[in-house]
């Protein structure tokens, strides 16, 4: 399993760094089968796997609950735990305590949360100093989409893009050994990998950043939406649905099951 450490030394070498979301054990498996460095549990579960318009409504039971699903299926990947909203927000100790939940219980190598404030800064060092490594994320911070008006690009505006480019230092600064850089332009991603000593990690940041993230449902066509800074590798959506079209034809036309599928008595008399 690689660490902290070997992302860092990735940096200094430029070798991108490749992280995927994952859910569950299968998606895990063939994370960690293909190489895959990292493997975040994203709370973007709540809209990929539950169906909700946005992220707000995942809980931390929720995260725990994939994250130990996703460490099943990937012993040896550095798994993040996303800190869904409201999980770091109110006080010290309650922040605290959902972290160590999920590295305890979710078995999660680190935490992730949003923003760049001096409150999100403080829970940064909060839970830096109980040990558990943190990943910050700045740009479109999707707990924020009520405050941004919907899911939008940050930092196209010149203001926007110095008040990021400030926190990223911040973040840094407070203790994150990563940061994730989501829908900036390019410019603005390759001005923060530049400066920082710790990876960054982009989703619709541009070519510049130290490594990349998807989605695991976007970059395999089982989103009903793909994203401009997306790619689909593979539309296996289409050999999903013929097999259970075939598999609805074949039970209505009584084709199956096949006698090949038939379970006998014992004959007792061998």
């Amino acid at each position: 399993m690689k660490t902290i450490n070997d992302f860092v030394k990735m940096k200094k070498e430029e070798e991108p760094i490749v992280m995927l979301t994952a859910y569950d054990y299968i998606s895990a498996k063939f994370c960690e089968e293909n190489s895959v460095d990292m493997i975040l549990v994203g709370d973007s579960l709540g809209m990929v796997v539950y169906g909700e318009n946005n992220t707000l409504n995942v809980t931390v039971d929720d995260i725990i609950r994939h994250c130990k699903a996703v460490r099943n299926g990937a012993p040896n990947t550095f798994v993040i735990a996303d800190m869904p909203y409201k999980s770091y927000h109110l006080d010290e100790r309650e922040t605290k305590n959902n972290a160590f939940r999920m590295i305890l219980e979710g078995k999660a190598d680190c935490v992730k949360l949003e923003g760049g404030s001096q409150s999100r800064l403080k829970a940064i060092e909060n839970i830096v100093d109980c040990e558990i490594p943190v990943m910050g994320h700045l740009g479109l911070t999707p707990q924020s989409i009520v405050k941004f008006g919907g899911f939008k690009v940050q930092g196209k505006h010149e203001e926007q893009r110095n008040i990021i480019y400030e926190q990223a230092i911040a973040v840094e600064k407070a203790g994150a050994f990563m940061l994730v850089l989501e829908c900036v332009p390019e410019e603005l991603g390759l001005a923060i990998s530049k400066e920082l000593s710790i990876p960054t990690i982009g989703i619709g940041a541009g070519r510049y950043t130290d490594g990349q993230v998807l989605v695991w449902h976007d970059m395999m066509g089982l989103s009903s939406q793909i994203t401009k800074f997306s790619k689909m590798w593979e539309n296996i959506s289409l050999p999903m649905n013929s097999s259970i079209s075939g598999y609805v034809k074949d039970v209505k036309n009584k084709s199956f099951p096949e006698e090949k599928n038939v379970y006998y008595p014992i004959d007792e008399r061998k």
